[in-house]
């Protein structure tokens, strides 16, 4: 009559599971797949952000902005290499925007400030693909053959 309450001992496994199945997939991932997983998983807690925002869930819409800030500020940001010039320069005041936009999103429950950070995100998140895929590209082995060694000059006519 009744469903079998759910044992805790198997939610646990689950946990433990996807913790388990993210730490291979950051163990194996080369230093490009790790920030496209950061991109990512900042755009899982936006949309989760918003979705409780819309459900009036207020503790999940602000753990899940907690979240993403963290993965801007700790994860983005601070992967930033200072030698990287100008552009490293921008990207992390970019990355402070999106910060304080989440921030400000959450206390005024703005879903249009969590969509402008969400489309930023976005076009980052394949703008980084794109660099990726050239590079993944530029050290794939060819697959051509080899150029025929080079003939010997012939002699020139007398």
């Amino acid at each position: 009559m009744f469903a079998p309450p759910r044992s805790s001992a198997s939610s646990v496994f689950a946990s433990s599971y996807r913790n388990l199945e993210l730490e291979t997939s950051v163990a194996q991932a080369d230093p490009h797949r790790l920030i496209e997983m950061l991109f990512d998983g900042a755009a899982t807690a936006l949309g989760q952000a918003r979705h409780a925002l819309r459900e009036g869930r207020t503790p999940a819409k602000g753990e899940a902005t907690g979240r993403a800030v963290r993965i801007l500020d700790e994860g983005l940001k601070a992967s930033l290499d200072p030698r990287g010039g100008e552009l490293a320069a921008n990207l992390k005041a970019l990355y402070e925007y999106m910060t304080h936009r989440l921030l400000d999103a959450n206390l005024s429950n703005d879903d249009a400030k969590y969509a402008e950070v969400s489309r930023m995100l976005d076009q980052l998140r394949e703008a980084w693909k794109g660099i990726a895929d050239e590079v993944h590209a530029s050290q794939a082995p060819s697959s051509a053959p080899a150029s025929p060694p080079a003939r010997a000059a012939a002699p020139a006519a007398a």
